[in-house]
């Protein structure tokens, strides 16, 4: 169970990107359109937004986003192009090694958005923090702590679903229709 909670980070990550992969093809964004700009923060305070990020073990959420882009974008243009197929192949493994490290721009930007969202002062404190006993348990607990919350929840809304499911049925035969 704990491995598997280990990677809900990643898989949401991955989610996310192929979503945005998606709505990519779907629409394209204008050529101008970029990241909303970041307020300039201190370089301490990115220096200790890195730190809570390197102790939370964020670059485990993105590790995999170079080369599960790549393959997904392998996938995409092997759907749109049967008969490079071999050559679409033999060509990933080029590109992802031509772009790997590319994944660690999520990790800054990552810092960039922490420190923009907090003091100097409560970045370094949340570090003082996550190094305590308590924020070592916080670390520790907390992924577990959101998989049993996220299976709580489905579990709620397919128990509840069915409770939705027999209220239609209800007002439905009120009105003399059996669904």
């Amino acid at each position: 169970m704990k491995s598997v909670l280990k990677l809900l980070p990643a898989a949401t990550l991955a989610a996310g990107l192929a979503v945005s992969a998606m709505a990519q093809q779907a629409a394209p964004a204008p050529k101008a359109a970029a990241a909303p700009a970041q307020p300039k923060a201190s370089p301490a305070a990115i220096a200790a937004a890195r730190e809570i990020l390197q102790i939370k073990n964020a670059t485990a959420m993105y590790q995999g986003a170079v080369p599960g882009l790549v393959e997904k974008t392998k996938i995409a243009l092997t759907q749109q192009n049967l008969n490079y197929q071999k050559d679409l192949n033999e060509v990933a493994p080029i590109v992802a090694q031509q772009l790997a490290g590319r994944q660690n721009e999520i990790g800054e930007g990552m810092a960039q958005i922490y420190a923009s969202e907090f003091t100097e002062q409560e970045l370094k404190d949340l570090v003082t923090f996550y190094r305590s006993p308590l924020g070592k348990k916080l670390i520790d607990a907390e992924p577990r702590a959101i998989g049993l919350s996220m299976a709580f929840m489905n579990s709620w809304a397919q128990n509840f679903s069915e409770t939705v499911m027999g209220a239609f049925r209800a007002e439905m035969r009120k009105r003399g229709k059996e669904i």
